[in-house]
């Protein structure tokens, strides 16, 4: 069966927000308005389609991302609604690598807030064109053009507003179009369904004049006839201005800016205009790159449904009657139902059973998929996150993701002995979903350790263990994931030479240890994975400079691998140890006595000789934070964040409210939303995401390792 709508005519967005900014509530009226469902959910409610796990709905927050299609004029528009909580950055990190576009939206009065910040900046890695929708205009506090000044100064880029509101907080009740030059106000009985033109009103002729003339000066390079019209004073017409603009947009120059209330039903069907109308078709975003294995050179895929098939594995979710989903963006060819393909990041074939047109939790099989779909897969048990699946006959490997490093951990165990087994089928599940969440097991207690990107993230995955999983287990409290690192070089040796009457064992190994530049995103696992890589992007670089009289070739990976073993229990206290690049310099070996064991094991002794004299230093995750807060009580608040190693970096009047910005060590902020609403009667608010690694400060370190481990 042949496609039904042209690559030209597909359209594949995210949207973006910071948590409460009313993402999901735009997302849900695109689907009512486009027809996909036909009676509007509520996030409050706990009846947003898009919303669909458990946790989802009892908090009224987006945790996973959630993928859905639907139909606007003649074309199709798939949809990825991304979480807006720092804890869940990965699902917007994996979502953005495979989109062609995105909307952003922004609350009316909180303006852009840090995970605004975070998203976006997520979002130009990717070089992704971007809408702008100021969502809440009717709540109190509203400021359209508050929202536009805030986006210009901390996100980078051109906004330019192609709609201005008609009325604030309680009065508005509309839009101005400064392209067709018109009023629009929505019908309020038909739930928004409807609207109507009028005239501009007569206070904001002048304004819309003004902005139109901003408008027509930021595009008009984009587009000859624009400009030699704009230039001599010609008449300008929508197409010119419509097409100049999404020249404009799909470059990166600007960010087309609508507003509107979605709660109340007014202006998402602009909003759905512009995605068609300024967002990039598959066909207009450059070809998907990536490296040929074995030859080592690099390669495109176009996007052409005739073309050698590959996709790229962005997502993984267990199921509880398929077992496992596996989500792709399909960059070039066909895929058909019952199909083996190859997976070219492992080397393996596996047959695709099923292919499912997702809407969040809802599937409809479909028999082939196309160039530019985004799809979900059953069959394929070994391909996870991050994995390309091709034409075995033409391999690729497409660039993987990277995600952050997580920031907390909690030790987890069961209740009974029995319930081990299920306990580590559900970390295994988990753990293949999220790339962000790792485990391990604590040398000296033999508890499972879990690492999280923050408190409620492993709220979330502890909660899932007992419904899902119905694993009864006992958590220990958030403790920080504190690091090791060296501060300089340093050479040392280690020998393992053991002798009994049935085995001798004989390794002696040199190294030499130096510090790499920081590191904050690691691969999928979180902690370093060796290899012989030249940049050490993998907070971890293993060098041979030895000779083959020396130590063997064949022992040199037992040495790589003892390195990173050691690295995993540090020599301060006994934290995973990153960004080092480690060199074998020198050793000895002995023809019958010499093995991989005896090298694995003086190579952790040599790693760890030398790393005591590296000086060592523990470090611990900073966050960014901002405070708001009543007026009448930000003098507590500072001294409170000043008691917790606060660094402040400003504070902003917001209307009767105080914006406090700062960066604060994750230790000093555990139930810092409890001790805030005691200072403030209940009415401060904070958002916290993670910055970067730093040292503890020296008069903290003590302490910090004197408590290791207690649980």
């Amino acid at each position: 069966m042949a496609r039904t709508y042209p690559l030209q005519k597909t359209r594949n967005i995210g949207i973006i927000a910071h948590i409460d900014a009313g993402k999901t509530t735009v997302t849900e009226r695109i689907l009512f308005y486009t027809g996909k469902k036909h009676k509007l959910g509520e996030v409050d409610e706990g009846t947003a389609d898009m919303d669909w796990m458990e946790q989802e709905r009892e908090r009224g927050i987006t945790i996973t991302s959630a993928a859905t299609t639907c139909y606007w004029k003649d074309y199709c528009i798939n949809i990825i609604d991304t979480p807006g909580h720092v804890d869940f950055t990965a699902e917007v990190e994996r979502s953005l690598r495979v989109l062609d576009g995105a909307i952003g939206v922004f609350c009316a009065v909180g303006g852009v807030e840090p995970q605004s910040e975070t998203v976006w900046h997520q979002a130009d890695r990717y070089k992704i064109p971007r809408i702008a929708f100021v969502n809440k205009m009717d709540r109190i506090g509203a400021n359209f053009y508050r929202v536009i000044e805030m986006m210009e100064e901390h996100l980078n880029t051109k906004a330019l507003p192609i709609q201005l509101p008609i009325g604030v907080e309680e009065r508005f009740n509309g839009v101005v179009d400064l392209i067709e030059q018109e009023a629009l106000y929505w019908h309020g009985e038909d739930l928004g369904q409807t609207y109507y033109k009028a005239e501009i009103p007569d206070n904001m002729l002048n304004e819309v004049a003004e902005y139109r003339a901003e408008l027509l000066e930021a595009i008009a390079a984009e587009d000859e006839v624009l400009l030699e019209k704009y230039l001599e004073g010609g008449e300008i017409v929508q197409s010119d201005i419509h097409r100049a603009l999404r020249t404009a947009t799909l470059k990166g120059i600007v960010t087309p800016v609508l507003c509107g209330a979605a709660l109340k039903n007014m202006g998402v069907q602009r909003l759905l205009d512009a995605v068609v109308e300024y967002l990039p078709a598959p066909i207009d975003v450059p070809p998907i790159s990536g490296i040929v294995p074995k030859m080592e050179i690099k390669d495109i895929r176009e996007p052409k449904d005739d073309g050698p098939f590959s996709a790229l594995a962005f997502k993984v979710a267990s199921d509880p009657n398929v077992d496992k989903l596996v989500f792709v963006r399909i960059y070039s060819g066909t895929l058909n139902r019952g199909e083996v393909i190859y997976n070219a990041t492992r080397a393996i074939s596996e047959r695709v059973t099923r292919i499912f047109q997702m809407h969040a939790n809802k599937r409809r099989t479909q028999n082939e998929a196309y160039a530019g779909d985004i799809v979900a897969l059953v069959g394929l048990k070994d391909t996870t996150t991050g994995d390309t699946l091709t034409d075995k006959d033409h391999p690729i490997i497409l660039e993987s993701m990277k995600f952050p490093q997580p920031v907390i951990f909690v030790a987890i165990e069961p209740r009974a002995e029995s319930e081990r087994d299920k306990l580590e089928d559900a970390l295994r599940i988990l753990m293949n979903e999220d790339p962000t969440f790792t485990v391990a097991t604590d040398e000296d207690s033999g508890q499972r350790i879990i690492y999280g990107m923050g408190e409620l993230h492993l709220e979330i995955l502890t909660d899932r263990m007992t419904r899902e999983f119905k694993v009864n287990a006992r958590v220990s409290k958030p403790h920080v994931s504190y690091k090791e690192t060296i501060r300089k070089s340093g050479i040392a040796s280690g020998k393992y030479i053991r002798k009994t009457d049935e085995i001798s064992l004989y390794g002696d190994v040199t190294i030499q240890l130096e510090p790499l530049p920081k590191v904050e995103h690691l691969p999928p696992s979180g902690i370093p994975q060796g290899g012989t890589g030249e940049d050490g992007s993998n907070g971890f670089q293993f060098v041979n400079r030895t000779k083959e009289e020396n130590v063997p070739a064949r022992y040199v990976p037992a040495i790589e691998r003892g390195i990173i073993g050691a690295m995993a229990n540090g020599v301060l206290g006994g934290y995973q140890m990153q960004n080092i690049k480690a060199t074998l310099i020198g050793g000895s070996f002995h023809e019958t006595d010499s093995s991989e064991v005896a090298f694995e094991a003086a190579a952790s002794i040599a790693f760890e000789n030398a790393a005591k004299e590296c000086e060592p230093v523990l470090l611990e995750p900073i966050m960014k934070a901002q405070i708001i807060v009543p007026r009448e009580h930000i003098g507590n608040v500072i001294g409170d964040l000043n008691s917790r190693r606060a660094q402040i970096h400003y504070v902003e009047s917001r209307g009767a409210t105080e914006v406090i910005d700062i960066e604060v060590p994750l230790a000093g902020m555990f139930k810092y939303a409890t001790d805030l609403r005691s200072m403030t009667q209940g009415r401060g608010t904070y958002t916290m995401e993670f910055a970067r690694y730093d040292e503890v400060p020296d008069n903290a370190r003590d302490e910090v390792l004197d408590r290791r481990w207690m649980y």
